[in-house]
């Protein structure tokens, strides 16, 4: 069985995680290119305020200027449109080789979504996949975003799941480029805060269970 090393991040400056994922992604793609074996590793984290722009994304999705919000923007290399990530938010980052666990990247990307949708069944919160809609959304209500890149077989980016984010600075973009579309969060639908300490512990369990490995 796979052991994936976890690697935990307080409130953290979105580019400093970016860096370390991406001297993690430059490692990985080297093994696999010198045939050798890849160390996964999990980061998850909170961020402070930014707004992130995948590569195919639309600037004109984004409605006013971060600064005046407090928010940092960021483009990156990942695909999906614009999201937001802040403090409250449970974000992701695998960096994992799809070829060692022995699944291409729409499993991929459904195992991340899944992962989600179980973690949420923990706090009897039922959850789904929109048909045409990446994520994982509460009725019409977008509770988890996902955009990854791959290369190789090798991952980075991954998901975020609103857990006790401030909801309002969705107000300011069109989030993942999807109009007419809300976005909601745990503590929304509950009715109050989650523990974020609960929330990655339910997380783990799903995520151990349904990628078949081992964290610590």
């Amino acid at each position: 069985m796979l052991v994936i090393p976890i690697k935990y991040f307080l409130i953290s400056p979105y580019r400093s995680v970016l860096r370390y994922q991406e001297s993690l992604f430059a490692k990985a793609l080297a093994a696999k290119e010198n045939n050798e074996a890849v160390n996964p590793v999990l980061i998850v984290c909170q961020h402070h305020p930014v707004y992130t722009l995948g590569k195919h994304g639309k600037m004109v999705h984004l409605l006013g200027d971060p600064s005046h919000l407090g928010a940092e923007f960021v483009q990156v290399n990942r695909g999906g449109d614009i999201t937001f990530h802040g403090p409250g938010q449970m974000v992701v980052y695998p960096i994992l080789d799809l070829d060692a666990l022995k699944i291409g990247i729409a499993q991929y990307v459904y195992q991340l979504e899944e992962t989600a949708i179980e973690t949420l069944r923990h706090f009897e919160i039922y959850a789904e996949r929109s048909k045409g809609h990446p994520g994982v959304w509460v009725g019409e209500s977008k509770i988890a975003a996902v955009g990854i890149k791959v290369s190789r077989g090798i991952t980075m980016h991954g998901m975020a799941l609103n857990v006790n984010t401030d909801l309002s600075f969705f107000n300011f973009i069109v989030p993942c480029g999807i109009p007419q579309k809300n976005v909601t969060s745990m503590a929304e639908i509950l009715g109050r805060k989650q523990n974020m300490v609960d929330v990655f512990s339910a997380f783990k369990y799903s995520f151990e269970k349904i990628f078949n490995v081992k964290t610590v």
